[in-house]
């Protein structure tokens, strides 16, 4: 059964989002704020994170950075909660580190949907090739690594099924809206915002090898070989 933590400090939106992830199948765990949300992530190493933007003691996106830094926790996926909808706020959530975000006030159904697929984006091996090596680059798709000269990337499950869905239809230009769809499984258009950003956090791991992410003016995003 898989665990997700729930960082919020709303009583309301805790007991609802526990109700429908345990409906779902789903072990909750809650923190209230940002100190016990790092202390139970360090101690129970949970498949999933729900994490509210605004929080006392330590706010979400300071949770989120210091995460993303801490290597044993670095890969468990981060879903932002938020009832900011500046974009400014999500942008910034997503360059730190964040694989997704909802604002409140949201569906409870979409919530449960957006943590299937973030877990099932972790879980899943590639659907062509298990192992790439394209130069300087190689990934070994089942064991989710990504290598560069050798040295491992430390990315996050929506970052390497990016680079993973480039690399594999490499020479094509996938839109942003594509990406959207196979990467993040969203039916319905939202901010393509959210794949620059996360194109943008690739290129800065990737170092090297970010010559061989290609933006296409006005359409999305190709992988060339060189």
């Amino acid at each position: 059964m898989p665990k997700i933590l729930v960082v919020d400090d709303e009583p309301d939106a805790i007991e609802l989002i526990k109700f429908n992830l345990k409906a779902a199948g789903y072990e909750v765990v809650t923190a209230a704020d940002g100190d016990e949300a790092l202390k139970k992530a360090r101690a129970l190493v949970p498949d999933l994170i729900l994490l509210d933007l605004m929080l006392p003691e330590v706010d979400g996106l300071e949770v989120c950075k210091i995460l993303r830094r801490d290597a044993r926790v670095s890969g468990i996926p981060i879903i932002m909660l938020t009832a900011k909808a500046a974009e400014i706020d999500r942008v910034l959530g997503l360059e730190l580190g964040a694989d997704d975000y909802v604002t409140k006030p949201f569906s409870p159904r979409e919530l449960v949907l957006r943590v299937k697929r973030l877990l099932r984006t972790g879980q899943a091996a590639g659907d062509k090739e298990d192992e790439i090596k394209l130069k300087e680059l190689a990934l070994d798709i089942p064991r989710h690594q990504a290598s560069v000269k050798g040295r491992p990337i430390d990315l996050t499950a929506t970052e390497f099924k990016l680079l993973t869905v480039l690399v594999q239809r490499r020479g094509r230009v996938q839109s942003r809206e594509q990406l959207l769809q196979d990467v993040w499984e969203y039916d319905n258009l939202i901010d393509t915002r959210t794949v620059d950003t996360h194109v943008r956090r690739l290129r800065e791991k990737l170092g090297l090898a970010a010559k061989y992410l290609d933006t296409v003016r006005g359409v999305g995003y190709r992988f060339i070989e060189e």
